[in-house]
């Protein structure tokens, strides 16, 4: 089984979760606005912000399943898995 087909930890299944929810939450947010009949250009910066939301969360789930398949926990040394939290902290930051 590779990285992709293993379950989500729990404290990573938690954040993820978290964060779905505060989207979902701008989505709701976003219909409201165009119920109002709220600005054009108003409801785009909102999308797009939601869009950035979501493919933060795409990115943290992509960096879970790269630890994963690099580095099983069972055989990380310490500073091993600090180097690759760091890297998928930084894809998860920035990609």
């Amino acid at each position: 089984m590779n990285a992709v087909d293993e379950p989500i930890k729990d404290s990573q299944q938690r954040a993820l979760m978290a964060r779905l929810a505060r989207i979902e939450g701008q989505i709701r947010g976003i219909r409201r606005m165009i119920e109002q009949d709220a600005a054009c250009e108003n409801v785009a910066q909102q999308l797009a912000a939601a869009r950035r939301a979501l493919n933060k969360c795409f990115y943290e789930m992509m960096a879970c399943a790269i630890e994963r398949d690099l580095l099983p926990e069972e055989e990380a040394s310490e500073e091993a898995q600090a180097k690759l939290n760091e890297l998928t902290r930084v894809l998860a930051k920035y990609g």
